[in-house]
């Protein structure tokens, strides 16, 4: 008999990270491939995200925004949706094994502090400077990053990033997953009470 686990406790699969339910391989291979009666050139085209096409989402996470100003931020998607917990947007390349956006963050702006109980995150500064701070089991880590320098989150720390400089900066972030779980915030954070509107 198995223990009921609490609504918010993550279940945790037998590689130590929470089943994310990602699709078999063979299935995402095959979301890849050619589709029957596409040609080679609608189905390179269909690869393609391009920057002219993009647009600067403020809206993703504005229910941060809503609770706290310091929170504004803005990503622009290219494969997937991320984890924001945008549920479709069909100008972005299908993902097959991971998401890749860029998040544009005002100068004093917080990515607060969150989890990805099933998936490692990686942060790569194209402009700028961010504090990132990770914490795990009582522990707490941080650096900055500045142009061109890059971390690999694992699952199951804690993430927080702090534009530190006087200009927005601009990361770009994969998750390597097609479709992450939303992520949580700690505990204590205020933000655990927001009521996140999925669109």
């Amino acid at each position: 008999m198995t223990t009921p686990h609490a609504a918010n406790e993550p279940v945790f699969n037998e590689r130590g990270l929470q089943d994310a339910h990602i699709p078999p391989e063979a299935q995402i291979q095959a979301a890849m491939m050619q589709a029957s009666g596409q040609s080679f050139e609608q189905w390179m085209e269909s690869r393609v995200a391009r920057k002219s096409t993009r647009r600067y989402d403020w809206d993703a996470l504005k229910f941060q925004a809503d609770f706290d100003p310091k929170y504004r931020r803005a990503q622009m998607r290219y494969v997937g949706t991320g984890g924001t917990g945008v549920a479709k947007d069909s100008n972005t390349v299908a993902p097959g094994h991971f998401t890749f956006s860029t998040m544009l963050i005002p100068a004093g702006n917080i990515g607060p502090s969150h989890i990805h109980y099933d998936v490692e995150e990686i942060f790569f500064v194209m402009r700028g400077q961010m504090k990132v701070v990770c914490e795990k089991d009582g522990h707490r880590w941080e650096a900055i990053l500045g142009e061109r320098d890059l971390i690999s989150v694992p699952p199951g720390v804690y993430r927080e990033e702090i534009n530190i400089g006087d200009e927005d900066a601009l990361m770009c972030v994969m998750l390597g997953t097609p479709k992450p779980i939303t992520p949580v915030y700690p505990p204590d954070s205020p933000l655990t009470q927001i009521k996140r509107n999925l669109r």
